[in-house]
Formats: C-alpha cells, sequence, structure tokens
C-alpha cells in the first residue's frame, strides 16, 4: 500500500513539474521591425504601442514629508501629515517615542484604519492631539 501511495505521489510531482515546464516556455522574439503606418501610433520593441499600458507610479500625491515614500524616517523632520500603512510600532514603543519628542503624559493611545497610532499628550503647557505613522514620524493636530 506504501509504494502504491509512493507512486501516486511521485507521478503527480512529475505531471506538475512538466505542466510548471510547459507555462514558462515562451516564443522567439521577432527582430523584423514593422513598418510604420502613417498616422499610427509608435510601436516600441515589445510589439506593442508605445506608451500604452505604462504605469507610472510616482505621480500620486508625495507620501509624508514630500519624500518618496520610504520605509521608514531618513531626516530629523517629522512629516506634516502622518503616512499610511502598516505599523509595527507596539503601544508602548509609540508611548516612548511620542515622548522622546518632549510630549508629556501621553496617553488614549489608539491606532486607527490607516494605521496610524492617535492619542493626547502635554506639551508646553496646553494638551495637544499627537500621532505617530508606520514610518516613526512624529506630529500634533
Amino acid at each position: 500500500m506504501r509504494i502504491a501511495i509512493a507512486g501516486l505521489a511521485l507521478i503527480g510531482a512529475v505531471a506538475l513539474t512538466q505542466g510548471a515546464l510547459a507555462q514558462t516556455q515562451t516564443a522567439p522574439a521577432t527582430t523584423t521591425p514593422a513598418t510604420p503606418t502613417p498616422g499610427a501610433p509608435a510601436v516600441g520593441t515589445t510589439g506593442t504601442n508605445t506608451g500604452v499600458g505604462v504605469i507610472d507610479r510616482n505621480t500620486g500625491k508625495a507620501a509624508a514629508g514630500g519624500n518618496t515614500n520610504q520605509a521608514v524616517a531618513t531626516t530629523n523632520a517629522n512629516a506634516g501629515q502622518p503616512a499610511h500603512g502598516a505599523n509595527s510600532f507596539t503601544m508602548g514603543e509609540a508611548q516612548r517615542r511620542i515622548a522622546s519628542e518632549g510630549y508629556q503624559n501621553v496617553s488614549a493611545l489608539t491606532k486607527d484604519d490607516n494605521g496610524v497610532w492617535r492619542g493626547t499628550a502635554m506639551k508646553n503647557g496646553a494638551k495637544v492631539n499627537v500621532w505617530l505613522d508606520y514610518k516613526g514620524n512624529i506630529g500634533q493636530q
């Protein structure tokens, strides 16, 4: 019985491997350039119209601090708005990091739907709303 099961497993593995190999084969590239039609869009080396299907991912609103959405804050300056993203700071880490920027009595911290820790603190004798984004940027509203 064990031999039969092992044999079936081996046959299945070979079939999967052959299927995967068949999927990775591609047709050879053509080297004959297309003859341009007057008024038609230019054709790129891939055989598609130039600019068609191309997505420029850096045309939207700049991320917090005007940077290019780096994973962590790379300057000592904090951003004006929090960056949205998965936040790995624990509540205690968020509280200590906010306190390290001169805020006192950091409390009522909750993580919102955008991954931003928000709470209240005291700064220069006034109660303020504070936030900490996933990059470590700290700000107040």
